[in-house]
């Protein structure tokens, strides 16, 4: 589920389950973690992280991981984990980035996005509510008002619109990350990495006051979320009632 090659010293982690969209579970996170410390420890100095076929990730498995508080700590900390990584991280973004996936890109250090791809937050359609980094972060890269409409208006992100932004540096395929993170690769590693550290510390892992991470619980113990979830198996829209 996840494939790892190396081009001098250049890594590149694929996501590999394309029949779920590269949709992320346990499995999946475990073998992510898992590559990534791999990387370092073998001296890698550079990650490109993508998806196989056309998408780079459609979020987290809604067939059940993604209802797991387990899963959610798992997730949490993978992406930290990557955000940690004292390397220079790209995400290349083959295709759509959507909920854990855009998750995933932000947590890298560049992204490179296909024409094609688009990035979104669609939690709000199925009665999940995302943590504070992801919304910090977000601001970080796109702005206040973009990251309320991909938020609250649950608006896409488009390849163009994205680098116009700042959110994508550059528009192009795996090839082109890939060779982005070689010449990268050559860089004074430790300057990288107090850049990576400096430009991380963008408010977006400050402790969230308790009002606010209560009201967010309060949306993953919703009876919305049950309805969220039976519309989707289902295959209906769903009647949220704000309980």
């Amino acid at each position: 589920m996840i494939h790892s090659s190396a081009t001098g010293t250049v890594v590149t982690i694929e996501l590999d389950r394309v029949d779920k969209r590269n949709a992320l579970d346990e499995q999946m996170l475990a073998g992510l973690s898992d590559a990534f410390t791999s990387a370092v420890d073998a001296g890698a100095r550079a990650i490109v992280v993508t998806g196989r076929g056309s998408v780079f990730c459609a979020g987290a498995d809604l067939s059940g991981p993604v209802y797991d508080p387990g899963f959610l700590d798992r997730l949490v900390g993978t992406l930290q984990q990557i955000e940690a990584t004292p390397i220079p991280v790209i995400a290349a973004l083959n295709g759509s980035a959507l909920g854990a996936g855009l998750q995933l890109a932000m947590a890298a250090d560049l992204r490179v996005m296909a024409p094609d791809a688009i990035a979104g937050i669609p939690a709000a359609k199925i009665g999940v509510a995302v943590d504070e980094w992801t919304i910090r972060r977000l601001v970080s890269l796109v702005g206040a008002g973009q990251a309320r409409g991909m938020l609250i208006g649950c608006d896409p992100l488009s390849a163009d619109r994205a680098h116009a932004l700042g959110f994508a540096n550059r528009i192009g395929d795996l090839t082109d990350a890939q060779h982005w993170a070689s010449m990268i690769a050559d860089l004074a590693p430790l300057t990288l990495r107090h850049y990576k550290m400096v430009l991380n510390e963008d408010g977006a892992r400050t402790e969230p006051a308790a009002d606010r991470l209560a009201a967010m619980m309060q949306a993953w113990e919703s009876d919305d979320l049950a309805e969220g979830r039976a519309a989707r198996a289902e295959k209906r829209a769903p009647r949220f009632s704000g309980r």
